[in-house]
């Protein structure tokens, strides 16, 4: 077994995932918006290297305007490329957790990737992904609130990741402590992007005893749609069971092969 099951019906289109929230995916990557109900909107994840464009257009024809905020899951490259550009042109703040300014005010890189981790394109390529960090400037707050929903810190696939939940209707945003599709097989998987519970992905993933207990977090929420940073957005009364069973087999499912030595079961 390396990911749970979940009936193709649960798949929601990106365009509108539930109310107030959308999508847009740029090669393998999601960035989110979240409308406010005092008016605005914020954008979560900023994309890959050369997605800044797609990300200006996609928000001039949802929103007619920029954002209040741009907030950040955590510091990978494929979801803060953008953030720098587009926090200029619009002229709003950049927030994240503390535990992350490090990768991001130009201080500390993450550690290097486990290309071995799981096979598939993604881990081949994992060595010459981008993994220094980037300096966002004076842009850069630490995030503590956001209108309408709960920051809980989900560390593991990096320290300071974080992901979103609104209670009102249990919508999570999940940033990459999952996946909704094969992690180390983004490209590929592309293709048909069958709707399957995964673990992060596992060749950026630097504390997995962290990540099985920020999974087993999210789950204890009982979502009933669920966002990640890749793959489809899920909803439905089969999520909430299939992040719990993800949970429960955590060590078995998302953790590599080649690092379930001192794995704890």
């Amino acid at each position: 077994m390396d990911h749970i099951d979940v009936p193709a019906e649960q798949v929601v289109p990106m365009e509108t995932i539930v109310e107030g929230v959308q999508g847009l995916r740029i090669t393998f990557v999601n960035v989110f918006s979240i409308r406010h109900a005092s008016g605005g909107w914020t954008l979560v994840d900023a994309g890959v290297p050369m997605s800044e464009s797609a990300i200006r257009s996609w928000a001039k024809r949802e929103f007619h305007e920029g954002p209040r905020a741009i907030v950040l899951t955590h510091g990978h490259f494929d979801h803060v490329s953008a953030a720098r550009g587009l926090a200029e042109e619009w002229n709003v703040p950049i927030y994240a957790h503390e535990l992350e300014f490090p990768y991001l005010t130009g201080q500390k890189e993450y550690p290097a990737p486990n290309s071995g981790a799981g096979g598939g394109l993604m881990s081949l390529l994992s060595p010459i992904y981008p993994r220094k960090p980037l300096d966002l400037g004076d842009r850069l707050r630490p995030l503590t609130e956001l209108e309408g929903w709960e920051i809980v810190h989900t560390p593991g696939h990096t320290p300071g990741h974080v992901s979103l939940f609104r209670p009102s209707d249990r919508t999570l945003l999940a940033g990459d402590a999952f996946c909704t599709t094969k992690p180390e097989s983004f490209f590929e998987a592309a293709v048909a992007q069958q709707p399957e519970l995964h673990g992060p992905p596992s060749y950026f993933t630097s504390d997995w005893e962290a990540a099985r207990r920020s999974l087993q977090r999210l789950a204890e929420l009982h979502p009933s749609v669920v966002a990640p940073g890749h793959g489809k957005p899920l909803s439905g009364p089969a999520v909430a069971p299939g992040l719990a069973q993800l949970a429960l087999h955590f060590n078995e499912i998302a953790v590599p092969e080649n690092r379930k030595v001192g794995a704890v079961s």
